[in-house]
């Protein structure tokens, strides 16, 4: 399966079924009154974490997603059915963006996590509601509220508990064979890696954790060299980096230098990645000269407050040892924090009911959920309809807005999808 950690989609809650204009007419039953059911409530768009995927491979066949549509309302005050809500399965550590504003929806960051992208529309009321000790046969029926649409950017950040970073060709590939289930490519050629792979770890007697193989990191990769940037977000919620240093066939110098190379790599594009406690695993240590070397380059970097172990992913000298003080490490380190989004199921918060602005040559824009709803759902071919519209937009303010407006009699003004000349409003 291909690896797929950014994908752009389309979604669509249900929009609500409309309300009805029907009568009771039935025998021995005179004026038998108002009897027009409410439309059904459109469905939710919903995303679901899950730990069945681990890219987001799926996703990228099928780039729209809608929630399904109420049903109408019925004679003798039967509603509409409810639409179907539609869920959409992602991958444990995916985070949804609004394309549009870049502003983030909602981090899913736990198994079974379920979150509302977008909320189906609210049914509108048949004529039956409309009746008062006043209006005995309204002849008023809303429309359904429409869905919302959202545009979508959704990533995946891997959730591993440790972190394996390196140059190309380091060894890291091997090491996770060696100390976990995963099975990732080796070959003897740099940049054999070239998706994520996850493996956990399980130390004898200790408790088991997760560790991602990384795509080796060159410099310039926070540049994007080399892709560098695809892949160094998958360790920033990583708790630990282990940075695997090839010690073989090179001088201390080199050595040393490469080390360099990546660190100022990660810090280049993240300092609180950078912050991240490192653990060094010097590989290759069944080689001669890697023995030789090992020493000095020990010293040089635990001289700097760094952790150094000698391993070998190919014999697994060492390998015990190294896995166990990752293991007892990570019992005293918290999580990353996570981005907090999508607070009480609420992605957008307005503070005014509407908003006037002049857009220039006599038009006029206005917006906010609440006026937008309220158009939306009125039926402008009945007379009814469009008084009882009046009086809603006057407890909105709208009129007492209107009327400080520098506006012309013929001035346009947008609402959703419907335009009214200044003079309509205060005819």
């Amino acid at each position: 399966m291909k690896f797929v950690d950014e994908v752009t989609i389309q979604v669509s809650s249900g929009s609500g079924g409309n309300g009805i204009v029907a009568f009771r007419r039935e025998k021995f039953v005179p004026m038998g009154g108002p009897a027009g059911g409410d439309g059904g409530r459109g469905g939710d768009l919903i995303f679901e974490a899950t730990d069945d995927l681990t890219t987001l491979y799926e996703l990228s066949f099928t780039r729209i997603y809608k929630a399904e549509d109420g049903g109408h309302g019925q004679q003798k005050n039967m509603a509409g059915a409810n639409g179907s809500d539609l869920t959409v399965k992602v991958p444990v550590g995916t985070l949804v963006y609004d394309l549009e504003s870049g502003q983030l929806l909602v981090d899913l960051d736990h198994k079974g996590q379920r979150e509302i992208i977008a909320r189906g529309g609210r049914g509108g009321w048949g004529n039956a509601r409309f009746a008062t000790a006043v209006r005995r046969t309204p002849r008023i029926a809303e429309k359904g509220e429409p869905g919302k649409t959202l545009r979508l950017r959704l990533e995946l950040k891997l959730l591993a508990d440790v972190g394996l970073v390196g140059l190309p060709n380091a060894g890291k590939s091997t090491f996770l064979r060696a100390v976990s289930n995963a099975r990732p490519k080796v070959a003897d050629y740099p940049f054999t890696t070239l998706t994520p792979s996850l493996g956990i770890v399980k130390p004898e007697g200790l408790p088991s954790f997760c560790m991602a193989d990384i795509p080796g990191l060159i410099e310039g990769a926070h540049q994007g060299t080399g892709l560098g940037t695809q892949f160094l977000r998958h360790i920033e919620r990583t708790r630990v980096l282990l940075h695997l240093v090839d010690v073989s066939q090179l001088d201390m110098e080199e050595i040393t230098r490469n080390y360099d190379v990546i660190m100022a790599e990660l810090r280049e594009f993240s300092e609180e990645l950078a912050d991240k406690p490192v653990v060094v695993a010097a590989n290759k240590m069944d080689l001669p000269d890697s023995r030789e070397l090992f020493p000095e380059f020990r010293d040089a970097l635990e001289a700097r407050g760094v952790k150094v172990f000698a391993v070998s992913g190919a014999t697994r000298d060492g390998v015990e040892d190294l896995l166990k003080y990752l293991s007892n490490a990570l019992k005293d380190l918290k999580g990353p924090d996570l981005t907090a989004a999508n607070e009480e199921e609420k992605l957008y918060e307005y503070i005014e009911p509407f908003v006037i602005e002049e857009e220039g040559d006599g038009r006029w824009t206005v917006s906010g959920p609440e006026i937008e709803r309220l158009v939306a759902m009125t039926d402008f071919t009945s007379d009814e309809a469009i008084a009882v519209f009046r009086q809603k937009l006057q407890k909105l303010g709208f009129f007492d807005e209107m009327s400080r407006l520098d506006a012309g009699e013929d001035d346009i003004f947008s609402i959703g999808d419907m335009e009214f000349a200044y003079r309509e409003f205060f005819d």
